[in-house]
């Protein structure tokens, strides 16, 4: 099937689980009010990003199923660069403090989406 043992060797995994441990303090930076509105949507989807890739890996067996879960790892990545977008708007005092997680998660979407690309033509 692949040289891959563990989802644990996957570079969008490990990217997309350091960006999570990352990103996921800066979160609690928000007003009190917006721990528990954008900051938890934020918190679940940079989470969505490794967990799909991992629930993916577990259904490799079945290729459309290891598809389906690195789709939707990729539209959680996309999620979180919404929701990572609209804090600096809304607070500018935060910008420099989540900007930079907007280019990291563009990064890690055309990582997901290349390797979407690699296990189509290349899993059996």
């Amino acid at each position: 099937m692949s040289d891959f043992k563990s989802y644990k060797d996957l570079d969008i995994y490990n990217n997309g689980m350091n960006l999570f441990l990352a990103l996921h303090p800066q979160t609690l930076k928000l007003p009190k009010y917006e721990l528990y509105e954008l900051g938890s949507q934020l918190r679940r989807s940079s989470d969505s990003v490794v967990s799909n890739i991992v629930e993916g890996y577990g259904r490799r067996k079945y290729k459309a199923d290891f598809i389906r879960f690195l789709v939707f790892s990729h539209a959680s990545c996309l999620e979180t660069i919404n929701h990572i977008f609209k804090i600096p708007q809304l607070y500018s005092e935060l910008k420099g403090d989540f900007e930079p997680f907007i280019q990291y998660y563009e990064h890690l979407g055309g990582k997901i989406f290349n390797f979407i690309s690699y296990v189509e033509k290349n899993w059996k």
